[in-house]
């Protein structure tokens, strides 16, 4: 007896607040537990339901882009589920055979990667600048920057392509390509600019006096630490540019036109070329949707910077 009480004193010593503690915790009910799991289930059901209805129409594309042509003319495309065995590739076959939409297809690439690339390095030059370089007139310029995000694209549709003629540029891909940077570029730089500013200041000045250049700290310390905010712009970008039709209807010629422009032109008046717009649709979605779900995770790293210090 007197060599345990100095050991249970002893362990009372130690956390004298954690037995009484877990004496006072209540234990939790039958019914609470079973009311838990029912919220859990009926949460885990909406997000299942919503996530269905949200792939519907893409379900709904790819078995269209499958169903041979009179089916598709008569009938909806939920009917094909019922013979899965007429689903075929034959629209595949029929749309990849010819080099127009192949053609198309490559316009698109040389559109929206150089595109996004020009944007991202552009912003990521600026943003810098007028986060950490102090040159006259830095404040105004940044307003200006500011002003051109409530500057729609269709104003300058008709200046720029008098100003791509008068050049040599307009209905040619680089011409597309300027457009794009030229518009997408104000909200660039307003986005890297304040992820820029979340760097600390003492990095920075630790930086210049160890005798890095501003150059060296630009590409050694503030690009690694705005790598979630640039591969999300970058996304973004590559999606705006790849998904656009406007800006190509006017400025690419038919040698330069890419996939939104060549399916837009397969639209007949009084129906759809459904087996050419569902396969070429589809493709189209491809490419996008393999870029966001392979960088998605800089989305997540994006919105959690600079939430824990």
């Amino acid at each position: 007896m007197t060599e345990l009480l100095p050991r249970t004193a002893a362990g009372h010593g130690r956390n004298p607040g954690h037995a009484r503690t877990a004496a006072r915790a209540p234990r939790r009910t039958l019914a609470a537990r079973v009311g838990a799991l029912t919220r859990s289930a009926v949460v885990q059901a909406v997000l299942l339901l919503a996530g269905a209805l949200w792939l519907m129409p893409t379900v709904g594309l790819l078995v269209t882009s499958l169903r041979p042509k009179q089916d598709s003319a008569s009938s909806g495309w939920w009917t094909a589920l019922a013979e899965p065995t007429r689903l075929t590739l034959e629209n595949y076959t029929a749309l990849l055979s010819g080099g127009e939409v192949l053609g198309a297809f490559w316009n698109t690439v040389l559109i929206s990667v150089p595109a996004t690339l020009l944007t991202v390095a552009l912003a990521a030059l600026a943003g810098y600048a007028f986060a950490w370089l102090d040159f006259p007139g830095r404040d105004w310029l940044f307003l200006i920057v500011v002003g051109l995000l409530v500057v729609p694209v269709q104003t300058g549709l008709i200046p720029v392509a008098r100003l791509l003629g008068a050049v040599g540029l307009f209905g040619t891909i680089p011409g597309v390509v300027l457009f794009h940077v030229a518009y997408g570029l104000p909200f660039a730089v307003f986005l890297l600019r304040n992820q820029f500013l979340e760097i600390p200041q003492e990095i920075l000045e630790a930086a210049r006096l160890d005798g890095c250049g501003e150059w060296t700290a630009f590409r050694r310390l503030a690009l690694p630490l705005a790598l979630p905010a640039l591969a999300s712009l970058a996304i973004f970008q590559f999606l705006w540019v790849w998904n656009d039709m406007l800006v190509a209807l006017v400025f690419a010629g038919s040698d330069a036109q890419p996939l939104t422009v060549l399916l837009q032109s397969q639209m007949r008046q009084f129906g759809s070329n459904l087996d050419v717009l569902a396969p070429g649709a589809f493709l189209s979605l491809l490419v996008p949707v393999v870029v966001f779900f392979s960088f998605q995770r800089y989305f997540v790293q994006g919105a959690m910077a600079g939430s824990v210090k």
